[in-house]
């Protein structure tokens, strides 16, 4: 397949953020990674990407988000999702990506891994590679570990790296508050204080096994929509550690439960924390709340749909 002609036709994908309402990590495996068992919740905060045909590739980023630290040369993880279908595909032109970022950027809510997601729906949509989901849920896959879940958005249990996904039935709306923390954290690094963490208490907590599971408790609380059921539930293995390494977390958690929170949870390896509410009108009171004690806070709803075509 060769280039396209130049064209000033432009097409706009939305992707969502995530929240890790579940989440079990394996034991240390071999290759130095974990297996997890996690439920993921797609939420109404979204990325947009716009793509345009162009010779080479290239991504520029807007939004309300602080994005001065982030690559955009080929280590940017979009860049890396064109080239990828541009290789698998045979095409032999390129795209400009133009990124308008609403998730938090190392936040553990999958900001960069929408923008694949996006990326790959937009330019086969711009191309005309024509995949179809299957192949770019498998391409995903290369990318990284949330990249099939905001192609694939809703509600899912994820499990191996989390890129083995299932469809899980949420009924209803949920209805979340989250805070965003003034620093980042590194995957790999909670990843690593969890080792760290189950090595100092080994005498006091159950060893992790290497196949985690989702508790089914969590399954049933999202299939009926309740929201009081789903708080009681709510885990994740990652928390202790990133607590560990941002203590200022458990003030967040405690603060956000004492103004009215069902519960709160770091959400993936954070350090945004996801706060339940019962409803709507709960979630604006807690969201008030908890900026007017200075936090950083945006109110979303889940399930949302995975990465779509908004027009193009």
């Amino acid at each position: 397949m060769t280039a396209a002609a130049p064209s000033t036709r432009v097409v706009h994908v939305t992707a969502p953020g995530k929240i890790n309402v579940f989440m079990k990590v394996g034991a240390l495996l071999e290759d130095g990674y974990h297996d997890v068992a996690t439920a993921y919740q797609a939420l109404s905060i979204q990325e947009h990407v716009r793509a345009r045909l162009a010779d080479d590739f290239s991504v520029a980023f807007s939004g309300p988000i602080d994005t001065s630290g982030l690559a955009v040369d080929g280590s940017n993880l979009a860049i890396r999702a064109a080239r990828l279908l541009a290789r698998v595909a045979d095409y032999r032109g390129g795209v400009h990506l133009d990124i308008e970022k609403h998730v938090p950027i190392a936040g553990g809510m999958g900001g960069g891994s929408a923008d694949a997601a996006a990326t790959l729906v937009a330019c086969d949509h711009l191309w005309g590679t024509n995949l179809g989901r299957d192949e770019l849920l498998s391409l995903a896959a290369e990318l990284g570990a949330d990249v099939p879940f905001a192609l694939m958005g809703g509600t899912a249990v994820g499990t191996g790296r989390g890129d083995r996904l299932s469809p899980a039935l949420a009924q209803g709306t949920f209805h979340w508050v989250l805070v965003l923390a003034d620093v980042g954290l590194s995957t790999p690094q909670v990843y690593s204080e969890l080792d760290r963490h189950r090595e100092r208490h080994v005498h006091d907590i159950a060893p992790a096994v290497e196949t985690p599971t989702v508790d089914v408790e969590v399954l049933q609380a999202l299939r009926a929509g309740d929201p009081h059921q789903l708080a009681e539930y709510l885990y994740n293995d990652l928390q202790a550690p990133a607590l560990h390494l941002e203590p200022s977390l458990s003030r967040t958690i405690e603060a956000g439960e004492r103004a009215g929170a069902l519960a709160g949870i770091v959400s993936g390896s954070g350090p945004t924390v996801a706060f339940l509410a019962a409803d709507a009108d709960s979630a604006l009171e807690l969201q008030v709340a908890l900026s007017a004690g200075r936090h950083r806070v945006i109110r979303a709803t889940g399930p949302v749909h995975g990465a779509r075509v908004v027009s193009g």
